[in-house]
């Protein structure tokens, strides 16, 4: 993760641009940033070829749950949730392309999401029965808080991390006031009946 952060912010836009960047020095950053209302991530919305094919990924190598959709959403999609956050899948056409998608080789530096994990043993082994190809690596050995990765990709192509980043102790750049931790109420509110459509786990 610190590895993918360095790359980041080398030479980029926001440098350019005279932001601060520097975490010793970030007092600036935050001037005129008024407190946000903002809570958690809620979705990510991903445009894929076949929302089938994206549904069977994301319940079987991940665990996502599938969501009923509201019914104003008359066009071709699929809602999945778990962990405190949902994965919203739209059937792509050629009006709508997925400009993020790198279809070649495993890359860390892509754009992707990522997944904390406890078990990342467990998470390897999956991928394994799944004959998901993937990527493994540890970073930050050296500083003695190693973290483990998997890079893999889904049937579209977008790249998704599994790690352990909980190793890694994050240090707030100053304005430690202005973090907002998630709690229990940051999710959705769930319906936890069973509908006679799923295992009711």
């Amino acid at each position: 993760m610190g590895e993918e952060c360095k790359e980041a912010g080398a030479g980029g836009r926001h440098a350019e641009e005279g932001l601060v960047v520097d975490p010793a020095d970030s007092s600036k950053l935050y001037e005129d940033v008024p407190p946000m209302p903002l809570m958690a991530l809620n979705h990510i919305s991903r445009l894929c070829k076949s929302v089938d094919a994206s549904v069977q990924f994301y319940v079987k190598a991940l665990g996502f749950v599938l969501i009923h959709r509201p019914p104003a959403l008359d066009f071709s999609g699929a809602w999945l949730f778990n962990y405190g956050v949902g994965i919203h899948l739209v059937q792509r056409d050629d009006a709508r392309k997925a400009p993020d998608v790198n279809p070649g080789e495993l890359d860390p530096m892509d754009n992707h999401i990522s997944f904390q994990c406890e078990d990342m043993g467990m998470m390897e082994r999956r991928l394994r029965e799944m004959r998901i190809r993937y990527m493994k690596r540890t970073i930050n050995e050296e500083e003695g808080s190693p973290i483990d990765q998997l890079f893999f990709k889904d049937p579209d192509g977008f790249m998704i991390e599994i790690c352990n980043c909980e190793n890694l102790e994050l240090v707030p750049a100053g304005a430690l006031g202005r973090l907002r931790l998630p709690r229990d109420r940051h999710n959705p509110p769930v319906r936890m009946v069973d509908h006679g459509d799923g295992d009711g786990e």
